[in-house]
C-alpha cells in the first residue's frame, strides 16, 4: 500500500476490523519510511456477470429476479423468505465461483429448479411449468412422473 504522505510502498498494518456494513475491511497502517499513520479500506471487487437471454440479448445478472421467480413459485407454500434468500445467495455464489463473465439464462433456471426440487416439490413443479413453457398437459405430466 502506498503511503499518502511520502509515496513509500512499504507499510505495516496496526489494526484491522470490518466496517459496520461488513462489506469492507478498515485497516490502520503505519508507513515504514516516514512513520505516519493512515487508514485504508479494502473491498472485494466483483466482476459484473452478464446473463445471455434466450433471444441472444445480454443484461446484467440481477439476484432480485432470481428471488422474485422463486417467491412466485413458493406462494402459499411452507417456504420461508429466509430459505428463498439462502437459495438465491447460493446460486449467486455458484455463478461467481464459476469465474465466467457470462451465463445463459437457461443455466440459471436449471440451478433454481435443482434447489427448489430439494426444498419443495410443488414450488419446483410451479417454477418448471413457467420456466419450461409447457405447451400441453403431456409435458407437464411427464415432468411429474419423472419426480
Amino acid at each position: 500500500m502506498k503511503c499518502i504522505y511520502c509515496g513509500c510502498e512499504e507499510s505495516k498494518v496496526l489494526d484491522s476490523r470490518s466496517t459496520d456494513e461488513s462489506n469492507s475491511i478498515r485497516r490502520r497502517r503505519e508507513c515504514l519510511n516516514c512513520g505516519r499513520r493512515f487508514t485504508t479500506y479494502e473491498t472485494v471487487e466483483t466482476v459484473p456477470i452478464l446473463v445471455i437471454k434466450k433471444d441472444g440479448s445480454r443484461q446484467p445478472f440481477d439476484i432480485e429476479k432470481v428471488k422474485m421467480g422463486m417467491i412466485k413459485a413458493c406462494e402459499k407454500r411452507p417456504v420461508s423468505m429466509a430459505k428463498i434468500d439462502e437459495i438465491a445467495n447460493e446460486i449467486e455464489k455458484q455463478i461467481q465461483n464459476s469465474l465466467a463473465q457470462e451465463i445463459e439464462s437457461t443455466k440459471i433456471g436449471e440451478m433454481i429448479m435443482e434447489q427448489l426440487k430439494k426444498t419443495d416439490e410443488i414450488a419446483y413443479v410451479r417454477f418448471a411449468s413457467v420456466y419450461r413453457q409447457f405447451k400441453d398437459v403431456t409435458n407437464f405430466i411427464k415432468l411429474i412422473t419423472e419426480m
